[in-house]
């Protein structure tokens, strides 16, 4: 019997745990978290009242990705069947949370695992080095779990921001670099990018990047840009009180736009739909999106994204910032499926629902 599991089987847990692990392991306050306040769920294998497994899937708001965090097996229940039911309630309870697509991490040497995946339609589409506490290498796996048209990605190169306030510059050196191969990526072009684009206050620290700055920012290095906001009032002027830093935005905002008038750059004073933001992609050009991170982070600050693809029900972005504190990792940023139209409610921001996005084309 498969089951939910509950406070009263840590125990059992903590003991496979150490049983089929020698590294990285979950350890009692792990499990009292994951199964209390983690947004995740954690089924067991019972029989006879003793259980001989569970499965562990980490769960992200806002977005329609799983993460098979962990699974583990009894060595006394190997070669039953009971990783494959295992894996199979995981991905049921990934449906029943309206998740599309699971994911996970495996080391490369653990052949039998990697067996079972792939005969369950996981396929590997990367890797990471030197993953684990050993310095072995993680194969990366996913599965789409529903069987509807697959998506139409876009194969754009992934770079994290290094920094929180350098959202805006890692999107656009994503969506630059995806349209021009020879870019190289590094946190030089990263903070240039950022010193070009900065236009706003933060409520403490450095300031962030609005969307006229970043589209100078791509013009200047030879990409053709279209500008889309919802109009032409001052982006984030109610993000800080100070009327000399309220003074301050409105200022440096109209010198971007003076600069904007004498370049070859285009300001559509109208919301970006997402009918829009999938012509784009479909013709070739990489959008470059404004959020609230609230839908995801819980966190009310704006987020540049950056759109990867799209199907008949869903589009993808890689999001440049990885929330190690709610465990989230590089996997979990790349191809973010959003239902369309979570992404149209996500994709404004601010209590007059301030819109900003960037259309970014190959170069002539």
């Amino acid at each position: 019997m498969i089951r939910t599991a509950t406070l009263q089987d840590i125990d059992a847990l903590v003991t496979i745990e150490n049983q089929c692990f020698e590294s990285d392991r979950l350890n009692r306050r792990n499990f009292r978290y994951l199964l209390t306040k983690g947004h995740a769920v954690t089924q067991v294998v019972e029989e006879d009242e003793i259980i001989g497994g569970y499965v562990l899937v980490l769960f992200h708001r806002g977005t329609s990705t799983a993460r098979l965090y962990s699974i583990a097996v009894d060595k006394t229940c190997r070669q039953s069947g009971i990783g494959r039911s295992l894996v199979q309630a995981a991905e049921t309870a990934a449906l029943m949370r309206d998740t599309i697509t699971m994911r996970l991490e495996v080391r490369d040497d653990n052949t039998p695992s990697i067996r079972l995946f792939e005969s369950m339609d996981y396929r590997q589409f990367g890797r990471y080095l030197k993953y684990y506490a050993d310095e072995a290498d993680a194969v990366r796996l996913e599965k789409r779990l529903v069987n509807n048209s697959p998506a139409n990605l876009v194969t754009v190169p992934y770079y994290r921001q290094t920094l929180d306030f350098t959202c805006g510059p890692a999107s656009l050196m994503m969506a630059m670099k995806a349209l021009d191969h020879q870019l190289e990526l590094s946190r030089q072009l990263e903070l240039r990018l950022w010193r070009e684009s900065t236009t706003i206050y933060m409520t403490s620290g450095h300031g962030g990047c609005g969307p006229y700055g970043m589209a100078l920012a791509a013009y200047r290095r030879g990409f053709p840009v279209s500008v889309y906001v919802k109009d032409d009032e001052t982006l984030f002027i109610d993000s800080v009180r100070s009327e000399e830093k309220k003074e301050v935005i409105r200022l440096v905002e109209a010198d971007f736009l003076q600069e904007i008038n004498h370049c070859n750059v285009a300001v559509q004073y109208h919301c970006l739909t997402t009918g829009e933001i999938i012509d784009a992609l479909d013709n070739g050009a990489i959008p470059v999106v404004l959020i609230s991170s609230y839908r995801i982070y819980k966190e009310k600050f704006p987020h540049w994204v950056v759109v990867t693809g799209h199907d008949d029900r869903f589009i993808y972005f890689h999001d440049p910032y990885v929330d190690e504190d709610r465990g989230k990792t590089k996997l979990d940023c790349l191809n973010m499926p959003i239902p369309q139209q979570e992404f149209e409610r996500m994709a404004r921001y601010g209590k007059s629902g301030q819109r900003a996005a960037l259309i970014i084309y190959p170069k002539v």
